[in-house]
């Protein structure tokens, strides 16, 4: 084979050696600097102890050392690395950084170049950077809003410069320092660290000719021209501001604000709580079931100022924002019509799956078949049809008790069974189970023939057929919620849930010339009344 191609064993061992102390040294520095880009197991193992070093060189030094050639050995570094960081720390400077080291060393380096660009791409391929300036006698930021700001950026923050007469600044100085801004003294004196920025600021498309974005920190007015200046150089500009609790980040180029709150982000389980109350009164004003992860993050924003970005990047670093959704599949459940689609979710209902969990546990069968999995989960259906007014589970729901009673998602079993076809397309298929699409979602119940109820669905073809299938399902939500009265809101949302149509399109379909309101004050069979600003309505 090629010289270059030689196993790494047979040649030059002290040139893996420094391979393996780069690696190394990158790890510890990601660990100290930007922990967030470690995987979560070991975010908190001590990389600088000796021993955990030693055991880390030992195992790179084995990975690396049987490999044929550079290729091979950036693979298998690429693929090792994947073991221990998130994919988003390919873009950090530390292991762009690592990655120039051991071009460096490659001594073929046509090889190594064209190993490199194809290996590491996009990481190795002409990236820009985003420089961020500081007026710290101005502003403050901390490295909880740095986080926040490489959510928002494109390009990595590389370049992190601040301004302020350091005399007057305590121990600000150091605390940056350690955060890696280069530090700019200016004179005791009013705007003297406005005008060093600006003049600084203007010719950064010279000093840094990578730079693509620059944030500017400042909540002085007087940075608008700077702003407008480096837009000129086809730099995309955020201006920093801070106001009150919050700091905004303005994108000139689209006029969009991304808003940050610097008090403490609430903890999971309040957050958890805080999405949940946001969708299930979401659900109630709309009547839908589904509700687009967009809108709730919308809602999270409008009503609690508390930005998606920020939440991933304190708690969930290296995900994406609907993993907040799929994370806690015991609260959420995680809809997508298609792969064109928006993301909908809904608040996990866990009083359809408790109420049968001991009675499930215990009528286990094992699944060999077609058959035997049809049974198994019309047996989970039954107990939970129990707890559904409708009639109807959403078939979500009825696959989330199946993973949990048999430790598999149902397409992991269909598989396994080698039936073709989809989750729906399966219970379509079985003559026990009837199916009907409700908006973006599926709903399943016991089929004609196997639920003398599944007729429950009464025709409507009068203004008293009507009144009639009202008072019924009142009747029925009456009896969950144990109240007498119940907001007339619920009940047309459930009458939507069930027949597929709001009560004012049914309405106009019997041809009858009045409101929902006006038609419920005309049955005789019901009462209203009004309580601060909502309307309910109870059997007479």
């Amino acid at each position: 084979m090629p010289n270059n191609e030689r196993s790494l064993t047979t040649y030059n061992s002290a040139l893996l050696t420094q391979i393996v102390s780069h690696v190394c040294q990158a790890i510890i520095a990601i660990q100290q600097q930007q922990p967030e880009l470690l995987l979560e197991k070991y975010r908190k193992v001590q990389w600088q102890s000796n021993s955990n070093q030693s055991a880390l060189s030992a195992k790179f030094t084995e990975l690396l050392s049987q490999t044929q050639g550079w290729e091979e050995l950036l693979h298998k570094l690429q693929l090792y690395l994947k073991a221990i960081v998130v994919t988003e720390a390919f873009d950090s400077p530390i292991l762009l950084e690592l990655i120039a080291r051991i071009q460096q060393l490659n001594p073929v380096k046509s090889a190594l170049n064209g190993s490199l660009n194809s290996i590491f791409a996009p990481s190795l391929q002409p990236v820009g950077i985003a420089v961020l300036l500081l007026d710290a006698e101005n502003l403050q930021i901390n490295s909880s809003t740095e986080k926040f700001f490489s959510t928002i950026c494109n390009c990595p923050i590389q370049v992190k410069i601040a301004f302020a007469n350091w005399s007057s600044r305590g121990k600000l100085d150091v605390e940056l320092h350690e955060r890696g801004y280069d530090l700019i003294h200016v004179p005791a004196g009013r705007d003297n660290a406005d005008g060093k920025m600006i003049a600084f600021g203007s010719s950064i498309h010279e000093r840094y000719p990578n730079a693509k974005e620059v944030l500017v920190c400042s909540s002085d007015k007087v940075m608008t021209n700077l702003c407008n200046n480096l837009q000129q150089h086809g730099l995309i500009v955020y201006q920093v501001s801070q106001h009150g609790e919050n700091i905004n980040l303005f994108n000139s180029s689209t006029g969009e604000t991304q808003t940050y709150c610097v008090k403490p982000l609430p903890e999971i389980p309040s957050l958890i709580q805080i999405l949940k109350d946001l969708i299930n009164d979401e659900k109630k004003a709309t009547g839908n079931h589904w509700i687009k992860v967009s809108k709730v993050f919308q809602l999270l924003n409008t009503k609690h100022k508390i930005n998606m970005g920020q939440v991933i990047a304190t708690h969930l670093p290296g995900k994406k924002p609907k993993d907040i959704f799929t994370r806690y599949p015991a609260d959420f459940v995680v809809h997508k019509v298609d792969d064109s689609s928006d993301f909908y979710v809904t608040v996990f209902d866990k009083s359809l799956i408790e109420v049968v969990n001991d009675e499930v546990e215990n009528n286990h069968q094992s699944i060999n078949s077609l058959d035997d999995l049809e049974k198994s989960l019309h047996l989970i259906l039954e107990k939970l049809i129990k707890e559904s007014v409708s009639g109807f589970v959403d078939v979500s729901i009825l696959g989330s008790k199946f993973n949990q009673e048999y430790g598999k998602a149902i397409t992991k079993q269909l598989k396994d069974l080698q039936i073709s076809g989809s989750y729906i397309q399966f219970l379509q298929s079985c003559s026990s189970f009837q199916i009907r699409q409700k908006g973006v979602k599926w709903e399943v119940s016991q089929s004609q023939t196997n639920n003398s109820q599944s007729s429950f669905l009464a025709r409507i073809n009068s203004q008293a057929d009507l009144e009639e299938v009202l008072k019924n399902i009142l009747g029925e939500l009456t009896k969950k919620y144990s109240q007498k009265y119940i907001d007339i809101s619920i009940l047309g949302t459930k009458f939507n849930q069930e027949y597929g149509k709001t009560i004012t399109e049914q309405i106009k379909e019997l041809k009858i010339k009045t409101t929902y309101m006006q038609f419920l004050q005309s049955c005789s069979s019901l009462q209203l009344k009004q309580t601060d600003r909502k309307w309910e309505v109870a059997i007479s």
